[in-house]
């Protein structure tokens, strides 16, 4: 599709207001989104994780859970709501706040950081896809995957690794450059099938011994001792380690709510979150608990708990279980990718190239750049510890959202110009100092170096889970102080 012939040269038809005819978004689709946010490996070793290994009370989890999800939604309802009333996504409505240029220089941070991420998630997606390939080669004969060409390596990959990479990538680059409403029904189908697949992992764990496995999640609810003051500073961790691990989506949500119908929709839809958070946390625990109680019995002890749903699966050592689960870990990690990598680096490299890219040529942009990622991880860009550095690129969101939230609701009054906002022109309401706003600039830049701090001083290291919130406030109260009249 042609760019539209206007005579504001950072219009583009990805990034132009939404139509409120195609504002179809509602409460439901909003579940299956954060559903597909909780639904991955991570997340679900994480929750497995503080419930089973840290010797943590139960109920100090849960509900420093609930609090940590709390957050979440607040600050997704701040974020959200200039998008949904405007129909922007995130980089565009950055503009209003830091200038079309510091918007295109600063927004591609979010690409940068989905784009790498897209790159190493795509390769362990690809290592699932390769376990099934050889389930199937072996099944066919056992001596095929001795043979010279499966045990020839480059940069760490075999044939096997070869094609089962290139084919998700080539796949995740065509499927997903469609457009917003069909990614929503992607979305939509792969939250149900997750969960299905976890009610069918979680009557495997239970009918291979009933009262066995309930007994043993029976047990882990400890109510005792939950009131101890000793107990805040868990509830507090709990609360800031769930809270860190949707920081990464909470920036570009408006590219998200910018469909969504109203703004009833929108906050009944992030309330949605919690119960996602409780039906996984459940599903999650009970199948950890219930197979380390089985697989202690099988194999007498075991010397450690299993969290990884990979892992857990080895143990079982069943063939048809394996390949099930398999496939539900498939449709999970690429739904997860989608959402929290693909679609904001899209929206963000476009908005740094508005006359240029569109949605598919970004799309081709991210995956080429993903491959390569996902071709040196392994053998080059996972010993370099690379990830402290892209973790310094993301010490910008939670400054980048403290700027917009003061910008918009206390400094603009929740009111924006849908025609300056793709403007150039000087006389523009958002052109400031040749399209850079330096209040905003200097606000942002003291805040990321708050943030930034608990990256790389040893001695804050300790506050590395509440990086986000530091800088959001650091920034938030400098600009305020700056930029009010």
């Amino acid at each position: 599709m042609n760019q539209p012939k206007v005579k504001y040269s950072l219009s583009n038809w990805d990034l132009v207001t939404v139509n409120p005819n195609y504002k179809k978004w509602d409460w439901k689709d909003l579940f299956c989104y954060w559903g597909v946010n909780v639904q991955s490996i991570i997340g679900f070793s994480l929750i497995a994780s503080l419930y089973t290994i840290y010797s943590l009370n139960t109920f100090v989890v849960f509900f420093g859970t609930i609090l940590g999800s709390l957050l979440v939604y607040l600050f997704s309802n701040l974020i959200g709501a200039p998008s949904q009333k405007f129909g922007l996504p995130f980089a565009v409505l950055l503009r209003s706040s830091l200038g079309f240029r510091g918007a295109k220089f600063f927004g591609l941070f979010r690409s940068i950081v989905g784009i790498f991420m897209f790159g190493i998630q795509t390769y362990f997606l690809s290592k699932a896809i390769g376990y099934l390939i050889r389930i199937l080669i072996f099944s066919i004969d056992n001596s095929l995957l001795d043979q010279e060409i499966f045990l020839t390596f480059l940069l760490g990959l075999n044939i096997i690794d070869w094609i089962s990479f290139s084919g998700v990538i080539i796949f995740q680059a065509l499927i997903f450059s469609v457009g917003i409403q069909f990614n929503k029904k992607l979305i939509n189908i792969s939250a149900i099938t997750v969960y299905a697949g976890m009610i069918f992992f979680f009557f495997v764990v239970l009918l291979s011994d009933v009262k066995v496995t309930s007994k043993a999640f029976i047990d882990i609810l400890d109510f005792k001792n939950f009131l101890d003051i000793n107990n805040l500073v868990p509830l507090v961790t709990v609360a800031g380690t769930i809270f860190t691990y949707f920081s990464i989506i909470i920036l570009s949500f408006g590219d998200y709510s910018r469909y969504v119908k109203d703004e009833k929709n929108l906050e009944k839809g992030n309330y949605s979150l919690i119960l996602n958070l409780i039906i996984f946390s459940f599903f999650a625990v009970f199948i950890v608990i219930g197979s380390d109680t089985f697989l202690n019995q099988k194999f007498e002890d075991l010397d450690r708990i299993f969290t990884n749903p990979t892992d857990i699966i080895g143990k079982f050592d069943n063939l048809q279980i394996t390949i099930a689960v398999l496939f539900f870990i498939i449709v999970a990690s690429a739904s997860t990718n989608l959402v929290a990598n693909f679609i904001p680096s899209q929206y963000s490299l476009i908005n740094s190239m508005p006359s240029k890219l569109t949605l598919k040529s970004a799309s081709y942009i991210i995956s080429i750049i993903g491959f390569l990622i996902g071709i040196f991880w392994l053998t080059f860009l996972s010993q370099i510890g690379i990830l402290s550095f892209i973790d310094t690129f993301g010490a910008f969101f939670g400054p980048l959202f403290g700027l917009i939230i003061t910008d918009y609701y206390l400094i603009k009054k929740s009111s924006l110009s849908n025609k300056d906002i793709y403007s150039v022109e000087v006389d523009s309401a958002y052109y400031y100092s040749k399209g850079w706003h330096i209040k905003a600039t200097y606000s942002l830049i003291l805040g990321f170096i708050f943030s930034a701090s608990t990256i790389w001083n040893v001695n804050l290291m300790f506050l590395q889970s509440y990086a986000w919130i530091i800088g959001a406030i650091v920034t938030s109260i400098t600009y305020y102080l700056l930029a009010k009249e």
